[in-house]
């Protein structure tokens, strides 16, 4: 059975020193993707998106580790993006007005052939009331910076400025949605060690 190491292969996108910022140009990619708003930490609505990806992310993996392609992966981490209508309002004191869009990158030997026989096998084993609002899409952030935070997430804001001013510095401005990576399981991590790659699509 072959084994593919996403993370490896990805390892410039999803592998990123702790306090230095990075310039990349990240290419388009296949996503589960939800939808949604309202604050992560007290939301029904986000924990039910989560558990949906997971589900028919891991669903996935197992149809094509046994089935006729016989790869083995990891399933890839949880990612967000996130904004306001109004960016300039943009605040961690006021959670209930962010929007969001919840994501996990899907190997390309995923077609939407299989994810529809995924979504299809998980719809009929369990009561997933966030399935109906998945999609399988391609995304590209294109050229982008970004840095690696390690604790709480309600501590990143002075890394998001660093991240921020040195775009402005180097002569970029910030373009697209502001994303997170979630390298660590979130309900099993202790906050202080939570590892998370800030990203900021940028354009000269």
């Amino acid at each position: 059975m072959e084994k593919i190491d996403l993370k490896k292969t990805l390892s410039e996108f999803y592998s990123v020193p702790k306090n230095k910022i990075i310039i990349t140009n990240v290419p388009s990619m296949n996503y589960i993707m939800i939808d949604g708003q309202g604050d992560p930490n007290n939301s029904v609505q986000f924990q039910e998106a989560v558990n949906a990806l997971f589900s028919i992310s891991y669903t996935i993996k197992f149809m094509i580790k046994k089935g006729r392609q016989q790869i083995d992966y990891g399933v890839m981490p949880l990612e967000g993006l996130w904004w306001t209508d109004d960016l300039n309002n943009f605040s961690m004191e006021h959670k209930e007005d962010w929007k969001w869009t919840l994501m996990i990158m899907q190997p390309d030997l995923v077609t939407p052939e299989i994810y529809k026989e995924a979504f299809e096998n998980v719809a009929k084993k369990k009561d997933l009331p966030a399935l109906p609002k998945l999609r399988f899409e391609a995304m590209k952030d294109g050229l982008a910076a970004q840095i690696m935070y390690v604790g709480p997430y309600n501590e990143e804001p002075p890394t998001i400025v660093k991240l921020h001013n040195y775009i402005k510095e180097n002569g970029y401005k910030l373009t697209g949605k502001h994303r997170e990576i979630y390298l660590n399981d979130m309900r099993k991590t202790a906050p202080e060690k939570l590892k998370t790659i800030i990203r900021q699509p940028i354009m000269r």
